[in-house]
């Protein structure tokens, strides 16, 4: 049985995920922690399932408090006091999917290691429930806001700027507008209330989804235009152009202003932009399998300054090793304030990129992966944590099987003639695939 996926335990609500689940979720876990912190963020099905955690831990002896509607990253933060977090959502994901993910008190999601601990235990009925005197202690606390935008203010400083704030309905409305407010910025909020239907915009803060901040930062001659997931783990921008700005770009942007001079250490995974190898050339760039899991480990193995993923999760190990889209926000307005986004965008090099995939069925994925490596190896250096990564002197390749569906994405990305480079790579699939 897998129930963990790259970003903790994901799916639909009542069919999925559901209160059962949840109960034997927090029965394990609690027969292994202690104390815990829980919170949710506003999707019409997390207390159902926050509940439902909640029986399951107390029921197991481990003592619960519960910090009511926030942030993930005010979960992960908050963590730090307990044995473990438990955070009730499903991110970036439509209205109809919940989820569950676990942090560890330095804020790093529960491993591979843990993970499948928990899957064992729920498949073996692992777990004891205690006798009626020794039911674990339920509370409930309001301060865990407060405490992560303390400690935000403190890691950053003030700013006058005019920025337009996107919550898009979800828990980031519940911190940071006040965060930025108290900062000294003139705040303009759109979504900002809380609505697990999420009736605004789809939860992730893409490019398609962002068209009426990318106008509203153009009506009022905003500064800045900032954008929230579901829980706020995630923060994308739009600069005073109304210009959507790229998770490559804001990824080097927020790795030069956190390595400084230090020559640094910053963790991507494996589909990142060359943009990020080029422009932080002092840096040393590690890269790992997709998934801010997997970039959170390798930021504390390497012991990196900072790290991300494209997809809008900035993880700063100062704060936290979670993702954190609130932290990251007040930060894009600190470096804004000294020279405009779209400014720190021209620095940047840009290159050509090219996506396709093809149908693989899954039971045959193994066996051809292994004759695409054969073929990749002798064109350059072969990267193959997650997928085949290829880099050559004018671009890279990147093959990698979906996780979920019968098919191989193939990325390209060059410093010039990107066709040429994916049509080779796509011509080493089709052999590979007879």
């Amino acid at each position: 049985m897998k129930l963990f996926g790259s970003s903790g335990i994901r799916g639909i609500a009542n069919k999925e995920i559901t209160p059962e689940l949840a109960l034997k979720v927090g029965l394990v876990l609690g027969s292994r922690k202690k104390t815990a912190v829980i919170g949710r963020d506003p999707r019409v099905s997390a207390p159902m399932i926050e509940h439902a955690l909640i029986a399951g831990l107390t029921s197991a002896g481990c003592d619960v408090v519960e910090i009511g509607l926030v942030t993930t990253p005010t979960l992960a933060y908050a963590a730090r006091a307990y044995e473990c977090g438990v955070m009730v959502t499903a991110s970036h994901n439509p209205s109809e999917y919940i989820g569950i993910k676990l942090w560890n008190p330095d804020g790093m999601a529960f491993d591979s290691a843990q993970q499948d601990e928990i899957e064992k235990a729920i498949e073996t009925e692992g777990f004891t429930r205690v006798p009626w005197n020794l039911i674990g202690k339920f509370e409930e606390d309001g301060n865990a806001i407060r405490a992560h935008m303390n400690k935000i203010k403190k890691l950053v400083g003030n700013s006058s700027l005019k920025i337009v704030l996107d919550c898009g309905c979800g828990a980031g409305g519940t911190i940071s507008p006040y965060l930025l407010q108290e900062l000294g910025c003139e705040v303009i909020t759109l979504n900002a209330q809380p609505d697990g239907h999420f009736p605004a915009r789809n939860p992730e803060p893409n490019d398609e989804n962002l068209s009426l901040l990318k106008k509203t930062v153009l009506d009022f001659g905003a500064n800045l235009g900032i954008a929230h997931d579901g829980d706020a783990d995630r923060m994308m921008a739009v600069d005073e152009k109304g210009n959507f700005v790229s998770g490559d770009e804001l990824l080097t942007i927020f790795g030069f202003y956190e390595c400084g001079d230090s020559k640094g250490t910053v963790v991507v995974p494996v589909d990142t932009s060359m943009m990020v190898d080029d422009f932080l050339k002092d840096s040393k760039i590690v890269r790992t399998k997709v998934g801010d899991v997997y970039v959170a480990e390798g930021i504390k193995k390497f012991n990196a300054t900072y790290g991300g993923e494209p997809s809008g999760s900035w993880i700063f190990p100062k704060i936290s090793y979670c993702p954190d889209g609130v932290y990251a926000a007040a930060k894009i307005i600190e470096i804004v304030k000294e020279k405009k986004l779209s400014e720190l965008r021209e620095k940047l090099p840009r290159y050509a990129t090219k996506r396709g995939t093809l149908p693989c069925e899954n039971e045959k994925k193994a066996e051809f992966m292994e004759r695409v490596k054969v073929k990749l190896e002798p064109l350059g250096e072969v990267l193959d944590i997650d997928g085949i990564r290829v880099n050559m002197e004018t671009g890279w390749v990147l093959i990698r099987p979906s996780g979920t569906e019968a098919k191989v994405r193939i990325t390209a990305e060059a410093r010039e003639n990107v066709d040429d480079i994916f049509e080779m790579a796509e011509n080493i699939m089709k052999e590979a695939l007879k």
